[in-house]
């Protein structure tokens, strides 16, 4: 009878345990609807004309790192963003979203991140001053992450442009920006990796990254990675989020970016040669849900009408694997494949279609502006 006892008041302790803790036993689960695509903005030139400031090569280093601060940070803005999203019923609703940028011409020409202000229906930004300005332009770039926000602003403070093939492992860096969208701050760390490629979501993977042990959070996307002269040498763009993973944040080179910055001010947009394709890697799931012949390359969902894809007779189910003599094992070795030929430049393409094996030829064109 005891232990008939005994076991009750166990389990009212167990249940109240439970049930202090707000069930915290149990895993969270998230039931909100997935985001729809927010819409893009056209693509328009800021000025044909313009070209990037010339690198500061010979800026003596800073003593200290407040004193790399009190540099840059009159330069770095706070950007704020609001997407239209939908519900399970269809409904819209406005969602905000923050983020970082800093001024490379004193015009009032931002950089930040693809992913800060792609889609948005309107993005401010705030400078250091407080000052407030609402975007005018935003052209962006999604393969290298990279945007240009324009604002109708005179004699803003820029930040200087380094050079970031001089870094070494071990040199100490200062990470400017926005995290949380709670203002403008610092956090140092120093070079842990050069030259690392970071998958950052299905498709799309980000190379020649500079890795800090810099505290990178969410909002600190788009703002600077500054040396102890003060000068940039990396846009913070991603972040390792795992439990028990800490001071693995990732930038995007100067050198890689600065071609992509001067083409989005000069032409809205960056020109590539274009397939016209859409793709997705072959994995074990694809292979099984359409009774694939292969287990690898990749797998055209899409097919553009009139692009070059179309008029060699690729169709979606089409599985690539090999491109210009090269094997294709995945979906992003055949975009950087693509990205690496030339406009106007005729390409072997071999691909499956069910049980059968061909080879066709293709010609690279011009991508149209987004």
């Amino acid at each position: 009878m005891k232990q008939v006892k005994y076991l009750v008041v166990s389990l009212i302790l167990v249940l109240s345990v439970i049930l202090g803790t707000g069930c915290s036993l149990l895993p969270n689960i998230d039931i909100s609807p997935p985001p729809s695509p927010p819409p893009t903005h056209p693509a328009a030139p800021i000025d044909p004309n313009w070209t990037l400031p010339p690198l500061e090569n010979n800026a003596p280093l800073l003593p200290d790192i407040a004193s790399v601060v009190a540099k840059v940070k009159p330069s770095v803005v706070a950007i704020n963003t609001e997407f239209i999203t939908y519900d399970i019923f269809n409904r819209p609703a406005t969602q905000k979203g923050a983020g970082s940028g800093w001024v490379i011409d004193e015009n009032g020409i931002i950089v930040t991140n693809n992913h800060v202000v792609q889609g948005a229906k309107s993005v401010t930004v705030t400078m250091a001053d407080g000052k407030t300005f609402s975007a005018e332009i935003c052209c962006t770039d999604p393969h290298t992450d990279l945007a240009i926000v324009k604002i109708n602003a005179k004699n803003l403070p820029t930040a200087n442009i380094g050079d970031s093939s001089k870094l070494r492992v071990g040199d100490w860096l200062v990470a400017i920006g926005n995290p949380l969208g709670l203002g403008i701050s610092a956090k140092e760390g120093i070079v842990s990796r050069l030259g690392v490629p970071l998958e950052v979501s299905s498709g799309q993977t980000l190379y020649n990254l500079i890795e800090t042990s810099a505290a990178i959070n969410p909002g600190n996307s788009g703002g600077p990675l500054v040396n102890m002269a003060g000068e940039v040498i990396g846009i913070t763009s991603a972040k390792i989020a795992m439990v028990g993973v800490e001071g693995m944040g990732y930038a995007i080179s100067i050198k890689v970016a600065t071609p992509i910055i001067e083409e989005l001010v000069q032409e809205g947009y960056v020109v590539r040669p274009w397939l016209g394709v859409v793709l997705h890697t072959v994995d074990q799931w694809l292979a099984l849900r359409y009774d694939l012949a292969v287990n690898k390359g990749a797998f055209v969902t899409e097919v553009a009408p009139g692009s070059p894809a179309d008029k060699a007779g690729i169709k979606p189910s089409d599985v690539i694997v090999s491109f210009d003599n090269k094997e294709i094992t995945n979906a992003e070795e055949l975009i950087q494949a693509i990205h690496s030929g030339q406009i106007d430049q005729r390409v072997e393409i071999s691909f499956w279609r069910g049980d059968t094996k061909d080879t066709i030829s293709a010609t690279l064109i011009e991508s149209p502006p987004p």
